[in-house]
This record gives C-alpha cells, structure tokens and sequence, in this order.
C-alpha cells in the first residue's frame, strides 16, 4: 500500500507510540495500583483510571485502528460493522481519557480551593463515583454514532469499510448531536482545565502572600511550612498532568476551531494541503497525550520514579545474576 509523506510520518510515529505507550501505561497501572507512592487513595484510583483509558486508546486507537487495519487489509477489521463498532470504541476512550482529566482537576481544585468542602469531596468514595459515572456517561453518549455510518463499499453481498451517511450533516437530530458532542470534547473540557486552572493559581498566590504576611515572612523560609510543602505537591501533580493535556490537545483544538468557525475543508488526497497536514498533526500530539502521563508522574513524584526505576532494573538484575 502506496503511503504519503505525511502518512508515512504518521506510520512511523504510531509504531513509536505503540512500542511505547502500551507498556509504558502498563507498568504505571501495576505500580500505582499497588500503592506506596505517597498518594492518597482517591487521587490514585483517578489515576490509574486516566491511565487505564490511556491504555485502552492505545490499544483501540493506535494499534488497531491505525496499525493492524494496514498491515491487514481485508481483514474483518474492514467489516462495516466492526469498523463501527471500533469507531464508536475509540470515542468513547476519547471522552474518558478527557473527561477524567477534568474530574482529576476539579478534585485537586477542591482539595486547594475549597477548604469547606476537600474532607466531603476529596475521598475515595467520590472518585469512583465519578470513574463510573465517567465511564457510563461516555459509553451511552457514543452509542449513536454506530448507526451514523454506511458501508464504504459491497462486495459479494460483505459490507467493506464506513464513513458517515450523508444525513448525518443535514438531518437536523445528526446535526445538533455532532455539536453537543463538539462542545462536550473537546471544548467544554478543554477550557474547563485552562479556567480551574487559572483559578487555582489565583487561589494559591493570594494563600501564599496571606501566610507569608502572618508568619512576617518573606523569603525562602517557608519551605519548612508543610501546609506549603503539601500544597506544593499537589500543585506539581496538577499542573503536571492538566499542563501536558492543555499543550498537547492545544493543536487539535486550534484546527478543530479554525475548520468549524471558517467552515474550511480539504480534500483528503491532497496531501500538500495546510489544513490536511493540520490534521495529521492534532490527531497525533492527541495520541500523545495517552503516552506521558508515566513521564509525568516519574518527573513529578519522587516515590514513583523510585518505584519505576526498581521495575525496570529488576529484570536486568535478575539476569545478571542468573548469568553469574
């Protein structure tokens, strides 16, 4: 199969974050979830969520749709009714990787923000609630989408590929579900993590400049103040993770906004065309997104990248040893 340039980037770049993202979200999943990183039992079972669903996008999205579709063509990976089914898959993962960033940041604004409320809402209790109703939420949002596609091709009485039926951009009810699904991902939570966010920040200056004033402080010897110290770990998981998500969707965002406010298309075999390649590039710094949160929680959290580089020495000590 004859690849473009940009396509052949694309491929190359998919093996990449294959080959690293599958285990890399693997071994994160085992480590948080056997605990000893010095997180609390809610603010771990929302990470190993968000990683969970990273998994999942790179088992469905990457290695699937992208992968396994074109090293076997023809396949009943091609079937109308398996590529719908894998369409509406990828969707839903989508809306809950997004979703649970944004529910990891609204905990960890309480938890800063919101003294009254942080002992009722930052629990264990409340973060699973949120996982399945997350979860639930995105799986029944999605389920229409398998009946907005039509089989690209018959052949022998077997339906081949799919794309959207041409209804799904005139009938009215098609219309308005693309745009409330357009504003629930990936507007609404984009700039919902960009505003708590912000708010966050106001929140800690204004705490900060309010306890150096009452301590007459004011240099660096607050550093031993561990209401600072534990406030400045959660700031550094949160800006962390809501940090890379806002950088790395920032240029799916961008197209999808100048596409929609502007109306603009672009043919799919002009490979030259801006907007095309626009569009490779949203798609794959979106991918990204399920890869890093590992580097982010080793660059972010002492005790995890404690914990990771154990994993990963333990096997090559094992067979040095083995070898002796």
């Amino acid at each position: 199969m004859e690849l473009s340039t940009i396509d052949q980037a694309a491929f190359i770049y998919y093996h990449f974050l294959a080959i690293f993202g599958f285990p890399a979200n693997f071994l994160t999943i085992v480590l948080l979830s056997r605990g000893g990183c010095g997180l609390s039992k809610g603010i771990t079972l929302y990470l190993v969520g968000m990683t969970t669903t990273d998994l999942l996008v790179i088992i469905f999205n990457v290695i699937i749709y992208y992968l396994l579709c074109y090293y076997f063509p023809f396949s009943p990976l091609d079937y109308t009714s398996i590529y719908s089914i894998n369409e509406v898959i990828n969707y839903m993962l989508i809306d809950c990787s997004v979703w649970l960033t944004v529910a990891f940041t609204v905990d960890r604004f309480v938890l800063i923000c919101c003294q009254e409320l942080r002992e009722k809402y930052c629990r264990e209790k409340t973060a699973a609630v949120v996982l399945v109703t997350v979860c639930v939420v995105s799986f029944f949002k999605n389920i229409p989408l398998y009946f907005a596609y039509e089989p690209v091709s018959i052949i022998n009485n077997v339906e081949w590929g799919a794309h959207f039926k041409p209804t799904y951009f005139t009938l009215p009810g098609w219309v308005t579900y693309d745009w409330l699904s357009t504003v629930l991902n990936p507007l609404l939570p984009y700039f919902l993590i960009i505003f708590l966010n912000a708010l966050t920040v106001s929140h800690i200056l204004m705490a900060n400049r309010t306890r150096l004033a009452l301590h007459g402080q004011h240099n660096s010897k607050n550093s031993d103040d561990p209401e600072m110290k534990s406030r400045r770990k959660s700031i550094i998981l949160l800006f962390s993770i809501s940090g890379t998500f806002i950088v790395l969707w920032m240029p799916y965002v961008v197209f999808f906004l100048i596409s929609r406010i502007t109306g603009s298309l672009y043919d799919p075999d002009q490979y030259s065309d801006p907007l095309h390649i626009a569009d490779y590039i949203g798609d794959m710094f979106q991918l990204l997104s399920s890869c890093t949160n590992t580097c982010v929680y080793a660059l972010a959290q002492t005790k995890f990248r404690e914990k990771l580089r154990n994993a990963i020495m333990y096997p090559i000590l094992a067979i040095i040893r083995s070898a002796k």
